[in-house]
């Protein structure tokens, strides 16, 4: 049973086709069902087959339709565009483009070799250039269009040992605004959410986890950890029709842990 909140969250989704980066993922999954109750179809990009399956499995306990999972390496740009291609022209075009999945190795700066600094950018920002890519054609024919990037709390605090993942996410932050104020004659907004902490796989970097949920805590405004679907309701606000005075902006959603 969804309460009066949930309801609201939900906004008018309905009908979009949403392309989705990482959606099975930690925070991925939570947003999918969510976009899938709301009776909008979900295009699940992810390369976690496991990840794939376990979301599979919650949409069809749930009784949920319009679930397309496409496995798909980021890392190939090439056939990241042939696969979303395939699937605009099966789908109908996306409404909506959430630029989510990322990766983020650790360790100290020095030890990073340009390789890897180049990796992380192809994942976390390319692949997401590649998505609005195949988006935008139909989003501007259609007059609509919501491109909506996952950025991060550490492109405003900076983090070490995370040097490449830090310098992905200003990036997104950038092309948020860039792209914004270039697709805004078509119809189309370009926002960021930047989550803070929250308990997922991205946390088991950490050394001590009870440690850095008390740290967390410690700077948050808000005392609790953040759960996904806190995240869920501001993504599916941004890709709504009643956000579309909104554009060109990065909401943080990390209990007041950076305010800006």
């Amino acid at each position: 049973m969804q309460t009066t909140r949930e309801k609201a969250a939900l906004m008018s989704v309905a009908g979009k086709t949403i392309l989705y980066t990482g959606a099975a993922g930690g925070l991925g999954a939570e947003t999918t069902l969510h976009f899938l109750r709301a009776g909008a179809r979900v295009l699940a990009i992810d390369n976690d087959h496991g990840k794939v399956e376990s979301l599979a499995k919650a949409v069809e306990r749930e009784g949920l339709q319009g679930l397309t999972v496409c496995e798909a390496d980021l890392a190939d740009l090439a056939d990241l565009r042939r696969k979303l291609d395939g699937k605009a022209r099966e789908l109908g075009g996306f409404d909506v483009v959430i630029n989510n999945a990322a990766i983020y190795p650790s360790k100290p700066f020095e030890e990073y070799t340009i390789e890897e600094h180049q990796m992380v950018q192809r994942v976390n920002v390319d692949a997401g250039i590649v998505c609005v890519q195949a988006a935008l054609p139909g989003m501007r024919e259609k007059g609509f269009g919501r491109i909506i990037n996952i950025a991060s709390v550490t492109a405003y605090g900076g983090w070490a040992k995370l040097s490449p993942y830090v310098q992905s996410k200003g990036a997104l932050i950038g092309l948020t605004r860039a792209w914004a104020r270039e697709f805004g004659q078509y119809g189309i907004t370009v926002n960021a959410v930047a989550p803070g902490a929250f308990p997922t796989d991205a946390e088991k970097i950490h050394p001590d986890p009870e440690g850095y949920t008390r740290f967390v805590l410690e700077h948050q405004a808000v005392k609790r950890r953040g759960h996904p679907r806190d995240i869920a309701y501001a993504l599916m606000f941004l890709a709504s029709e009643e956000s579309g005075f909104i554009t060109g902006q990065t909401i943080n959603v990390d209990g007041g842990w950076v305010m800006h």
